[in-house]
C-alpha cells in the first residue's frame, strides 16, 4: 500500500482490544491507510481470563491500540460497550458522530472467546448456546442496523464488514454453537448488501481460518500444534496482518462493485468446490 486511501474515512472496527488480537491489527491497518478509527470492547476482564502476555497489567487494550492509531497519524477513540445491547450500539454511533461526525467504514469483529461450547450438541448448555448467538450473531445485526442507518443519512457511500469463520462453511464436529452464529452472518450479509447496493454501500464478509492471535493458544502444544499446522496446504496458521489487508482493501475505492460476498482466508483449510 503506497497511498492513504481511506483519508476522511471513519472507521469503527469492534471487539479490538486484545494484544495479538485480528481486531487490533484491523484498527492500525485502517488507520495507516488515513482512517480515523473507533475501536470497541467490553470493560476489563478479570486478569485470570487474560492472556498470559496481557496480565502482567502493563497492556490496557482498547486505550493503548487508540494511541498506536494516533502513532499513525490517524485519530482515535476507545468505547467499552457490549454489542449484543442496543442502548450500548446506540451509544457507540452516537459517541463516533459526536467525535468525528460521520461513520464510512464499520467492521463486525467482536465475538465470544473460545469457552466450554465445544462439545456435543447434547452437552451444549443452552446459557452458553444464547451467548455465542447474541455476541456473534445479533450483536453483528445491531451494529449493522444501527451504522447502517447513519450511512443512509449522510449520503451515498459506504463499507461493512464482518468477521465469520471458515468454520460457518465447514461446520466441524462439536463447533454447532459458534459455526451456526458465524453462518448466520452470511445470510445477514446477503441480505443487507441488497438493501444497501442502491445506496453505493457494500456488504461482505471475511471469513478466515486459524489465525496466529490469542485465541488459539490452547492449540500450541507440542505435537497439537504440529498437527493442525500439517492439516492447512501452506502449512502455517494465518497472520492477522493478512486478513487486515483484506478488510482494508475491500473498504478501498477499487472495490465499489464487490458487495454481498463471502471471502474465505485460511491457508486452503476450507475450501469450496469447484462447478
Amino acid at each position: 500500500m503506497t497511498t492513504k486511501e481511506l483519508t476522511g474515512k471513519v472507521a469503527i472496527v469492534t471487539g479490538a482490544t486484545r494484544k495479538r488480537g485480528l481486531g487490533r491489527s484491523i484498527a492500525l491497518c485502517l488507520a495507516g491507510a488515513g482512517a480515523d478509527v473507533v475501536v470497541t470492547g467490553r470493560p476489563s476482564k478479570p486478569k485470570s481470563d487474560l492472556p498470559h502476555d496481557e496480565q502482567d497489567g502493563v497492556w490496557r487494550g482498547a486505550a493503548d491500540v487508540v494511541k498506536e492509531i494516533e502513532a499513525l497519524g490517524a485519530r482515535g477513540l476507545a468505547v467499552d460497550m457490549d454489542v449484543s445491547s442496543s442502548a450500548d450500539v446506540q451509544r457507540l454511533v452516537a459517541e463516533t458522530m459526536a467525535k468525528f461526525g460521520r461513520i464510512d467504514i464499520l467492521v463486525n469483529n467482536a465475538a465470544v472467546s473460545r469457552g466450554n461450547d465445544r462439545v456435543p450438541l447434547q452437552e451444549l448448555d443452552e446459557a452458553t448456546w444464547r451467548q455465542i448467538v447474541d455476541v456473534n450473531l445479533t450483536g453483528t445485526m445491531l451494529c449493522c442496523k444501527f451504522v447502517s442507518a447513519q450511512m443512509l443519512k449522510q449520503g451515498p457511500g459506504g463499507s461493512i464488514i464482518s468477521i465469520s469463520s471458515g468454520a460457518a462453511v465447514k461446520a466441524p464436529a462439536t463447533f454447532s454453537a459458534y459455526a451456526a452464529s458465524k453462518a448466520g452472518i452470511h445470510a445477514l450479509n446477503s441480505s443487507l448488501a441488497a438493501e444497501l447496493g442502491p445506496q453505493g454501500i457494500t456488504a461482505n464478509v471475511i471469513a478466515p481460518g486459524l489465525l496466529d492471535t490469542a485465541r488459539i493458544d490452547m492449540l500450541r502444544e507440542p505435537g497439537r500444534w504440529e498437527k493442525r499446522m500439517a492439516a492447512i496446504p501452506v502449512g502455517r496458521a494465518g497472520k492477522p496482518e493478512e486478513v487486515a489487508e483484506m478488510v482494508r482493501y475491500l473498504c478501498g475505492p477499487h472495490t465499489r462493485w464487490i458487495t454481498g460476498e463471502v471471502f474465505l482466508i485460511n491457508g486452503g483449510d476450507v475450501r469450496r468446490a469447484a462447478g
